[in-house]
């Protein structure tokens, strides 16, 4: 009790330190020298807070390592993959292939308004649901699509809806993914997709030839939850039989894949910053690929 109160006061203490130091750097160069000694203190009680307990402050080698300690070797029992963005990415911009099958529907806006207006919608409330993707996804797209693009003809839509259902749509972020998962699932790790997507997903990861990579499918349509909302990672524990804090999720997207992932009690590392390859994933839990 006493070395938790302790630890409580030597936060506080740096906070204010902190404070103080911002506050005078706002307030003017006279204030800022008149408190000098600030950052020497700030460098005490930055010090002094892991010294207590025990650790150092954590960097990305330091933390691996340290989940060893505390895990075993391997150090995490299942991985999460994002789909879009993270496992396959969009094979032409969203905004050419619009374009690109709207002339013969008489689509006239150019790639640059058609993508300008695909965000202003994208960031739209939908609804009166925070659900997008339901089901097959295709009221929602309709609206994306018409409002992108001025064209609302039903043979366009149709078009384009089922152009992004094959394998011509997409290609894999990493081509040496699937010898990576194999190599993590043979040393036990299980695996699983976690996507805000439609019902599309499943027949589009059976072209990429890639939908036996995985223990589980969670997809944000089918169980009535989109990420960021803890609830979709959740379900993908309850798929695979695992606790949330044995459980590692990589995405692209900070607030979707990382923050999400951390709020359901997992660990998250975002896919082009904390790792840039499945192979990288893989052997920071500890299995060599």
């Amino acid at each position: 009790m006493k070395r938790s109160l302790s630890l409580m006061a030597t936060s506080t203490s740096l906070k204010r330190t902190l404070f103080r130091v911002f506050a005078d750097a706002a307030r003017g160069p006279s204030s800022a020298f008149r408190r000098a000694h600030s950052s020497a203190a700030v460098a005490q009680a930055a010090e002094e807070g892991p010294r207590r307990l025990g650790l150092g402050l954590l960097g990305t080698k330091d933390y691996d390592e340290y989940r060893r300690e505390v895990y075993g070797e391997i150090t995490h029992r299942a991985l999460f993959v994002d789909a879009v963005g993270t496992l396959f990415v969009p094979s032409q911009p969203t905004a050419q292939i619009y374009r690109k099958i709207g002339e013969k529907y008489g689509v006239q806006y150019s790639e640059d308004e058609i993508l300008y207006r695909y965000r202003w919608a994208y960031g739209q409330p939908w609804g009166r649901s925070r659900l997008r993707y339901v089901d097959d996804g295709r009221p929602f797209w309709q609206y994306i699509v018409s409002s992108s693009t001025g064209c609302s003809d039903s043979q366009y839509f149709e078009e384009l809806y089922q152009y992004y259902a094959t394998d011509k749509a997409w290609h894999l972020c990493d081509p040496n993914a699937g010898k990576v998962f194999k190599a993590l699932r043979k040393a036990g790790v299980k695996l699983a997709v976690v996507s805000n997507f439609d019902t599309r997903l499943r027949p589009v990861l059976q072209a990429l030839k890639c939908d036996d990579w995985f223990d589980a499918m969670v997809v944000s349509a089918e169980v009535a939850a989109e990420k960021p909302n803890p609830t979709i990672f959740l379900k993908a524990c309850e798929l695979l039989g695992v606790k949330p804090e044995d459980a590692l999720h990589v995405g692209d997207d900070r607030r979707n894949d990382i923050w999400g992932a951390r709020d359901a009690g997992c660990d998250a590392w975002l896919w082009g910053s904390d790792v840039h390859s499945f192979k990288e994933v893989a052997q920071r839990i500890g299995v060599q690929v």
